[in-house]
Formats: C-alpha cells, sequence, structure tokens
C-alpha cells in the first residue's frame, strides 16, 4: 500500500478513537467542563500532561531545529526539561492545593482583586494565542504532505477535529483523548527512530546509537562523520555552538520559568482528588516525557546526516519520490542557480539551491531513510497527536479564561451552570477560529513561535505564581504592575524584532546580545523587580490573604506552621 493510503488508514483511525473519546466523556457540569470532574488518576493524569505538554514543537520541531543548529539546539531541551522539573517540584502541589480552576482564578483570589483577574486574563489569551498559532501550523504541516493538502486546508481539517472534541468534551473529553493521543505520539516518534538507529549503527537503542560508530565498517562515528558532511559545506561543525554564552542562559532560563507559568499545563494538575496525587502525576510526566525528550537529539542527527547524504551534489533528475512529494508543500525549495541540474546544498546563501524548512525534518525523515510505509504514515499520526493534544489544552484555558474568569467571576456573578457551559463552548469556538487564522498566518516556524510564548508566560506569570505562593506580604499593587510591566517589555521585544513594529532591528540590534526567544528573562526580571518595589510602597494584603498563602505552604497533616 502506498504511504498515503496508509496514512489515510492510521489517520482515519486515531481520529476515530479521538471523537468517540470525546463522545463517551462528554462534559455535563462546569466542573467537568475545566477540570475533568476532579476526579483523574495519577497515570491517567500523568500521560495526559505528558501529551499536552509534548506539543508540535516537541514532536515536529525540536527535533528538526537541532538538526540544523547542533549544539546550540541543546537550548530547547534543557530549557523545557529543566522548567517541567521546576514546576512539577517548586509550584503544582502548592497551586493544587489552593484549589482554583484556572491560573488567573488563582491570581484573582490570591491578590484579591478583579483588575488582577483581568490582567490574568489577558495575558493568558495573549501566552495560549501564541502557543496555539504553533500547533495550527503543525497540524498544517502534517497534513500538506500526508493528505496532499495545502497547508492553509490542513490547518481547517485540525480546526474542525480539535473544536469536536474540546467543545463537546471539555477537560474530561481532552484527559481522557490526551491519554490516547501520547500512546500514539509515542510510538510514533520511536518506532522510525529505532530503525534508523539499527540501520545506521546496528544499535537498536537511539540515544547510545547516536554516538556510536557507523557500521559500514569504517569505524567512523556517527556524530563525527556528521561534523566532517556539515564543514565540507561550509556549515559549522555539528557539535559546536555558535550562540553567545549570556543567549543560550537567557533562552533557557526562560523556556525554564516559562514553562512553569504555562496556564494549559498548570491546569492539568486540578484534575486530580489530592494534592499527593498531584505530585504522582508529575513525577510519571517527567519519565513519559523523557522518553521522547531523549531520542529527539538522536533524531536529530539521523535526520540531517541522510539529509546531507541524500541530497549533497546529486541529480535534481535522480531525486526520490519523497523529494518531490515535499516540493509541492513549499517547504522544499531548488533553484538550479548553475544551471548544472546538480542540488548544490552549502553554506553560501549566493551558491546554494536547496532551501529545507527544518519543521520538516522528523516527517521526512523515515522516508528518507526508505522505512516501510506504514511508518511514514505512523508518523504522521504521531505529528497529529501531538498539535491536536496541545492544542485541546489551550483552548480549553483560552475558553474557562473568557467563561469563569471574566464571565462568571467579573461581569455576571449569576450566570447560571448551564449558561456558563455554553459561554465556555462558544469562546473555545471562537478561539480555534482564531487559532486557525494564526495557524494559516504563523510569525515563524512551529518551535520558534512556541518559544515566544514561553518567553511571554516568564514575563507575566511565573513572578505572580512565585511570590504568591512564597511572599505572604506581596500585594495586589506590586503582583498588577509587575505583570503589566512584564507582558508589556516582551510584547515590544518581540513585536520589534520578529515582526519589524517599532522601526524594527536586525540581529545586530539586539538589546545586549540576547534574541527575542530569550528575552523573557528579561522581562521577568523587570516583573520581579516592579512587582517588589511597588509592594514596598502600597498597604500589605489583608490577613485572611496572608493566612491563606501561609495555610497553602503546610502540607496536609503536618499540624501547625511555627514560628521558628
Amino acid at each position: 500500500m502506498s504511504v498515503q493510503t496508509w496514512t489515510y488508514i492510521l489517520v482515519g483511525i486515531t481520529f476515530a478513537l479521538y471523537i468517540g473519546i470525546a463522545i463517551w466523556s462528554r462534559a455535563g457540569s462546569t466542573k467537568e467542563f475545566y477540570v475533568a470532574g476532579g476526579g483523574v488518576s495519577p497515570l491517567a493524569n500523568g500521560m495526559a500532561t505528558a501529551a499536552d505538554w509534548m506539543s508540535a514543537a516537541s514532536f515536529i520541531s525540536m527535533a528538526g531545529i537541532i538538526s540544523f543548529a547542533g549544539y546550540d539546539g541543546s537550548v530547547y531541551l534543557m530549557g523545557w526539561t529543566g522548567g517541567y522539573v521546576l514546576l512539577a517540584l517548586l509550584l503544582a502541589p502548592y497551586l493544587r492545593k489552593f484549589g482554583k480552576f484556572t491560573v488567573p482564578d488563582f491570581i484573582g483570589d490570591r491578590y484579591y482583586s478583579k483588575t488582577a483577574r483581568i490582567v490574568a486574563v489577558v495575558c493568558a489569551l495573549i501566552v495560549s494565542f501564541t502557543y496555539v498559532a504553533g500547533q495550527m501550523r503543525g497540524v498544517g504541516l502534517v497534513f500538506s504532505r500526508f493528505l496532499e493538502v495545502d497547508i492553509d486546508t490542513g490547518v481547517v481539517i485540525g480546526m474542525v477535529i480539535v473544536l469536536f472534541y474540546a467543545v463537546l468534551g471539555g477537560m474530561k473529553g481532552i484527559t481522557y483523548t490526551q491519554v490516547a493521543q501520547y500512546c500514539v505520539l509515542i510510538f510514533a516518534f520511536m518506532v522510525p527512530a529505532i530503525f534508523i538507529s539499527i540501520q545506521m549503527t546496528g544499535n537498536p537503542v537511539p540515544q547510545l546509537g547516536m554516538g556510536s560508530t557507523l557500521n559500514d565498517g569504517s569505524g567512523t562515528y556517527l556524530l563525527e562523520k556528521l561534523d566532517g558532511l556539515s564543514t565540507e559545506l561550509g556549515f559549522s561543525e555539528y557539535t559546536s555552538g555558535q550562540k553567545s554564552v549570556l543567549d543560550v542562559f537567557t533562552i533557557t532560563l526562560a523556556l525554564m520559568v516559562g514553562t512553569a507559568g504555562l496556564p494549559h499545563v498548570i491546569v492539568r494538575f486540578f484534575t486530580v482528588k489530592r494534592v499527593k496525587d498531584a505530585r504522582k502525576s508529575a513525577g510519571l510526566a517527567l519519565l513519559l516525557i523523557a522518553i521522547l525528550y531523549t531520542t529527539a537529539p538522536a533524531v536529530a542527527v539521523f535526520a540531517r546526516t541522510n539529509m546531507i547524504n541524500t541530497v549533497s551534489e546529486k541529480k535534481y533528475t535522480d531525486m526520490p519520490e519523497w523529494f518531490s512529494k515535499w516540493e509541492k508543500t513549499k517547504l522544499i525549495v531548488f533553484q538550479d542557480k548553475n544551471n548544472d541540474g546538480k542540488i548544490q546544498y552549502v553554506a553560501d546563501e549566493e551558491k546554494n539551491e536547496l532551501t529545507v524548512d527544518r519543521d520538516i525534518m522528523v516527517l521526512a525523515n523515515p522516508e528518507i531513510a526508505d522505512l516501510p510505509a506504514w511508518v511514514i504514515a505512523l508518523v504522521a499520526a504521531g505529528g497529529l497527536a501531538a498539535a491536536l493534544s496541545t492544542a485541546a489544552g489551550l483552548l480549553l484555558v483560552i475558553s474557562s479564561s473568557v467563561s469563569h474568569d471574566l464571565i462568571k467571576k467579573v461581569f455576571k456573578p449569576n450566570i447560571s451552570e448551564k449558561g456558563e457551559l455554553w459561554a465556555a463552548r462558544l469562546a473555545a469556538t471562537v478561539a480555534v477560529i482564531i487559532a486557525g487564522y494564526f495557524g494559516i498566518n504563523p510569525p515563524g516556524f512551529v518551535a520558534a513561535t512556541v518559544a515566544l510564548a514561553f518567553g511571554l508566560a516568564a514575563a507575566s506569570f511565573f513572578p505572580a505564581i512565585v511570590l504568591g505562593i512564597f511572599y505572604k506580604k506581596m500585594n495586589k499593587e506590586g503582583a498588577i504592575a509587575g505583570m503589566v510591566v512584564g507582558i508589556a517589555v516582551m510584547l515590544f521585544y518581540m513585536l520589534k524584532f520578529k515582526f519589524g513594529w517599532f522601526g524594527g532591528g536586525t540581529q545586530a540590534d539586539w538589546w545586549w546580545g540576547i534574541s527575542p526567544e530569550g528575552f523573557g528573562s528579561i522581562a521577568m526580571l523587570a516583573n520581579f523587580m516592579v512587582a517588589i518595589l511597588i509592594m514596598q510602597f502600597t498597604a500589605e494584603p489583608p490577613s485572611n490573604v496572608q493566612e491563606i498563602v501561609e495555610d497553602i505552604r503546610i502540607p496536609n497533616g503536618a499540624g501547625e506552621a511555627s514560628e521558628h
């Protein structure tokens, strides 16, 4: 059977599974819609959290970035993995004990202010829409290649699917759909990685295969071979870094603290019964995430080596079928500048004739390695599972921010539960349409767009959440001022250097040499400083709020907190 036939079969089966789960677990109350009724088991929640966490950026784009950036791409691995540990250990148990549905709910109650809640809702919407744009772009990429439709049509198909199970099932439907999606995406990521590792090095463990010798009898190590191929073409050595230490540090920090402020991941910890279960599910999710994150660098090395070997100095007419299929999507572009019929793939932009979108590396990897058609189709199903699982979680954050935090808590406190549920579903529908627009007109490749969302979360939520849990004297004036300044500074920098607003600027103009992906760290520091400064000149929080903060830090059964 052809790749397209296999794709229709595997994607059709997985979509039928997701829709079936959504119908079976549809939400009948606001509690089920927002937090799945609060009764999800730690294992199911761990799998759902892992799927929510491993978006199209993790599945499709992270290995693609590493395959092009080499050593420098490791900032995404360090930042996202470290961030999850930070979230699981530092914030999740305390937020679960506070017992609110959403991050704006926590901020609104902790800072005893409708203004704080509204600011938090605005921040949640900005972060979530930036993040979901990357997911919809990932969906469009997969559909455009494997169902052979254009990217825009692919985005629309993805919108319809995610709208169906997110609006019908709410968090309850999304949770059990994400359990299925984790199984699909991890199987789809690991199977081709194992195949190619055996093919190239004879080692069935991709993480070890990356550092093994090639099985061609030469005794050359795979990474040594890739370094040689890269330098021959004028690229820098794959295993050496080009970014400044400061930029690497700020990007890693922005991704870490951005993770700890991501509303769609935090809300997962409200779906379990007890604080203990929140800790358990966080630990399980970390193990499940590590399977993909430790394999991604190996996939990057395999894909880059195979890509260079396949295209460099080869006749265009001799290219395999996969090359022309990807050309149709305009994600691979060949321009024969010297009219010799051969592909010149080199670092020199004037001589280079091949442009490869880094987002295709994971999806094209099994085709480049000439794996069976069913494996190629499996990767397509996995990419869709990764993108749709995160998109659904983000849409729920958007809809609950509007229906619960704005409509019920600010504008219409007496709304009925049924009315609130309808408002949530309507908000999700509008959110899907806006997300689709961003998917069709994305601000960059998938992981770059997602990295900006982490910067925005770092700049806005992280200081407010950390100070809200660990500093009982932080007041509403400080928190509000900090969030406004943090997100404003990050948005300004992002719009200036990514979109050319405010006079634009090139890499040479970056402040202190820090990229837009890393500037969330600076904006976060600005948030902390402004919040603490404003707090010094304004009234302390009421005593009952300080008592709540004291209480959420005491483990259950620990007795009274002592003063010494």
